[in-house]
């Protein structure tokens, strides 16, 4: 038989149950605002103490309204956080499986993709399925088989608010990793974040890849190149460092020949005028990175000869409509003549004696010198470009 103070103990939950349930939006409010107040940070023994063992009545309360009132924004800053207490608390596995039980993933993802919802709200939607995602293994599949990735990544690439993309990568990052299931998913939802107008989401969407890339092992998405190789033309230098670190693990996989490629083809404009109408100057940033990836080994030094990268440097350097692309083709150009002597000797012949000296002496500024005679030369693709001869380097 219970105990009297049991039965006391019973008593005042089933009270606080039909306040609840009879309470109206301003009531309901009040009492989230005195629980978070009172139980953030419990385990899961306090919380039971708290209500008599019978916390999961009230969580089963919390997650109904919340399937109810979501698309309205019905307190749902209190209640989401309400919910992250006992989705956190320690030993609290169980709560997990309640929330789930009644379709709880689902509603977070779905509050992600409201407009009208506040920013808030949406991040504290994340950090519960950063909760789920950290219960294991299986629950991570749970969200990625609810279209999970998807809706992460379209957050990512759309939010305004700082605090939350840094959240997303967070959860995209544990999403990526012991979940061998979807981590090929994961990555490719990464990859469709980069061409997004977002700056700060193209950067931390880079420095996931770039963490998954050693378990990845070969990048599973077929159009990797062509986005990796667009953020290099970012304005913002963090996004730049990010996309080089992703790049330098990339030149080790198979997505190297296409790489290198790609980065040799966006030295030359796809026809004469063709740069200096668009007004890019893309060219001469991914220039930048040459030197960059050949350094890795004399092997992809030698493929980027082998398709031409110095013939597309000269072209760069003779673009007089963009300094900063001659700039960055120039300090490229002057690793290759360095380090191949077949290079030395065309770039030579390319620039003459007086001019190739003042590109020996100082790179970063020597084609201020240039006249529009031989930059037009240089920009026309007339002189020859060692191929096959890279095999010796100096």
């Amino acid at each position: 038989m219970s105990s009297v103070k049991e039965q006391e103990a019973v008593g005042k939950l089933m009270v606080f149950l039909q306040e609840w349930d009879s309470a109206h939006k301003v009531a309901r409010s009040r009492i989230l605002d005195n629980f978070i107040k009172s139980s953030d940070g419990k385990t899961e023994p306090e919380l039971e103490l708290e209500f008599s063992q019978g916390a999961s009545l009230f969580l089963a309360r919390l997650t109904a309204w919340l399937r109810v009132t979501y698309m309205y924004s019905t307190c749902l800053d209190k209640l989401l956080k309400s919910i992250g207490i006992f989705l956190s608390a320690t030993s609290g596995r169980r709560y997990i499986i309640e929330f789930l039980e009644i379709g709880g993933v689902l509603v977070l993802l779905e509050i992600l993709g409201l407009r009208h919802l506040k920013e808030e709200d949406k991040r504290e939607s994340v950090k519960l399925l950063q909760l789920i995602a950290g219960a294991g293994r299986k629950y991570k599949e749970l969200i990625c088989e609810s279209y999970g990735v998807r809706c992460l990544a379209e957050f990512l690439a759309t939010s305004n608010s700082a605090e939350a993309r840094e959240d997303v990568q967070v959860l995209l990052d544990s999403l990526g990793r012991g979940n061998p299931k979807y981590q090929n998913q994961v990555y490719k939802g990464l990859v469709a974040v980069l061409p997004c107008a977002s700056p700060h989401a193209q950067q931390l969407a880079l420095r996931a890849l770039g963490g998954m890339q050693g378990a990845v092992g070969e990048a599973p998405s077929p159009g990797l190149v062509e986005p990796v190789l667009g953020v290099l033309c970012s304005v913002h230098l963090e996004v730049q460092q990010e996309a080089t670190q992703l790049l330098r693990a990339l030149a080790a996989r198979e997505a190297r020949p296409a790489l290198l490629k790609g980065l040799v083809a966006l030295l030359t404009p796809p026809g004469e005028k063709a740069l200096a109408a668009s007004g890019h100057t893309t060219e001469g940033k991914r220039a930048g990175q040459l030197p960059v990836l050949a350094k890795e080994s004399a092997e992809v030094a030698e493929e980027l000869m082998q398709l031409k990268v110095v013939q597309g440097l000269m072209v760069a350097v003779g673009n007089l409509d963009h300094a900063a692309s001659q700039r960055h083709a120039s300090i490229s150009l002057e690793y290759f003549v360095h380090k191949f002597p077949c290079v030395e000797e065309c770039v030579k012949k390319a620039l003459g004696h007086t001019l190739f000296q003042h590109f020996m002496e100082s790179p970063e500024t020597w084609y201020t010198k240039m006249d529009p005679v031989k930059a037009e030369e240089l920009a026309s693709n007339i002189a020859d470009s060692p191929r096959d001869m890279a095999r010796t380097p100096s």
